[in-house]
């Protein structure tokens, strides 16, 4: 696991000793288990009532990088206090591949809390969606004229003052060097580690791995505009030619590595979640092979692997099952559902929703358009009407997106579609991870396993119930600790 620690005092009563604290607090948490800190995010004298906090934005934006999978907070206030900002940026992060850790929280604060971010999560999709529709509406106009409609330059190109891509001539010529290594007969990761030798930057930050991938999968390069479903071929000055594009395609498929050297899809659903009983330290997925050859996934200590801890790992399939069951048998039952809508409708009701800056803002550009149409159906036209009616609808276009991304962000929703999602989670596919791990993320808070018994702790009032391996009759522990050959060592995941 790879972290970056997000700290923050406000002005209030709180000072540098604070960050201090923060920081010491998280790298003792991050070494006791065993995960690697790689940088630090902090925003000196910044209120988390809001999102505008310089740092925080900086390390979201740098979650889109794969640079880091946690990101560890001495308590979840540090993030956000504001219960829908929490929502939409752990929502990101979560879609980046990224955790949020209280390392002071293991059973974390306002239960109700985490279950109302979980369910604006759902809505999201919906709110994306209509969002989506909203934004193609605004800006098809710009995309049929193939302008970069805010989208950053892909590395060799640049927006000019007309929103146009333009071949940036300095950057140009290492594209076409990227494609002819390749086709050459070098890796991605060879030609990564070569650019970064060269100190060669991709929007200030080395080249890695994923930027190279994506330049050679990118068909801007071959003069292909895309945004959304608006796809123009040759709208943009081509870099590549079309035949070295295709070859190029062509020997990636050909190169692929074989599934058995892929990372395990199989992802661990319980990381973050289940903790050792003897220690307290985290419990992190592992595969290990045994002398018969066999594939095993379990869950081990994070102190284990120095010995610092004699826990037995635990079946990753049976920890997983047993929690799921639990979780069914908590939503099934109406009683809970109907306490839960209650409970968190009235949190709501604790948030500042309101987005009437950008409203005032909007109802006075809509004035002067008003005043404007006027003065045109009164003969008053000109070049100069004209600029002020196209900066005007421009203008608004940009306020009702903002206003519908704060509504979208802040929703207040009714009792009976907080029930109705509650009651949706009955429905999830419990198939595919993505249904298993959203019922999870949603309803469970933290696992400790010991050696006869597991204490399970729901986000429903702080509930907690102890199962003991006797009722659910069968063994969670591998056979003979960690299942692994001499040849292959288990591997974190």
């Amino acid at each position: 696991m790879k972290a970056v620690i997000y700290a923050r005092f406000s002005s209030e009563k709180q000072n540098e000793a604070s960050i201090e604290g923060q920081l010491r607090e998280c790298l003792e948490y991050a070494q006791f288990n065993g995960i690697e800190v790689i940088g630090n995010y902090i925003d000196r004298a910044q209120s988390a009532k809001t999102d505008h906090r310089p740092e925080f934005q900086h390390m979201i934006k740098d979650s889109y990088k794969n640079m880091f999978n946690t990101v560890l907070v001495w308590k979840l206030d540090r993030f956000a206090r504001n219960r829908y900002d929490s929502a939409y940026y752990k929502n990101i992060l979560k879609k980046n591949g990224v955790r949020v850790v209280s390392v002071k929280e293991s059973i974390s604060q306002g239960a109700d809390g985490i279950l109302l971010e979980a369910i604006l999560e759902g809505y999201a999709e919906y709110y994306s969606a209509e969002l989506s529709e909203k934004v193609k509406r605004g800006m098809t106009e710009n995309a049929l004229k193939a302008k970069s409609n805010g989208v950053r330059a892909p590395f060799g190109y640049f927006a000019d003052e007309t929103d146009h891509y333009q071949i940036d001539e300095v950057t140009a010529p290492i594209v076409k060097e990227i494609y002819q290594l390749y086709l050459d007969g070098k890796k991605v990761n060879d030609i990564a580690k070569l650019l970064q030798f060269r100190g060669v930057k991709n929007s200030g930050y080395d080249m890695k791995y994923n930027s190279v991938y994506r330049i050679l999968t990118n068909r801007k390069y071959i003069g292909e505009y895309k945004f959304g479903d608006v796809v123009i071929p040759n709208a943009i000055p081509a870099i590549i030619d079309e035949e070295t594009f295709n070859a190029v395609q062509v020997k990636m498929q050909v190169s692929k590595k074989a599934p058995a050297m892929h990372r395990s899809e199989d992802d661990y659903l319980l990381t973050t979640k289940l903790f050792c009983g003897k220690c307290g330290a985290m419990m992190t997925g592992a595969i290990g092979t045994s002398h018969t050859s066999k594939q095993h996934r379990y869950y081990r200590c994070n102190r284990s692997k120095q010995h610092m801890c004699d826990k037995k790992s635990v079946k990753k399939e049976w920890i997983e099952d047993i929690v799921m069951q639990e979780i069914l048998s908590l939503i099934s039952d109406n009683t809970v559902l109907e306490e839960l809508s209650e409970q968190i409708f009235k949190l709501q009701s604790q948030e500042d929703t309101t987005a009437q800056s950008v409203k005032m803002q909007l109802n006075d550009v809509q004035k002067k358009l008003d005043n404007l149409a006027q003065a045109i159906a009164q003969g008053v036209f000109s070049s100069t009407t004209k600029k002020l009616l196209d900066d005007l609808e421009e203008q608004k276009q940009k306020l009702e997106i903002e206003l519908f991304e704060a509504e979208t962000r802040h929703p207040i929703l009714s009792k009976e579609q907080i029930l109705h999602a509650l009651c949706n989670y009955r429905k999830l596919d419990l198939n595919t991870k993505e249904g298993k791990q959203r019922l999870i993320d949603s309803f469970v808070n933290s696992i400790y396993l010991y050696d006869d018994h597991f204490i399970i702790t729901f986000n429903y009032k702080g509930q907690s119930k102890t199962v003991t391996f006797e009722e659910v009759n069968s063994s969670p522990f591998t056979s003979s600790g960690s299942p692994t050959s001499n040849k292959v060592e288990p591997s974190l995941v």
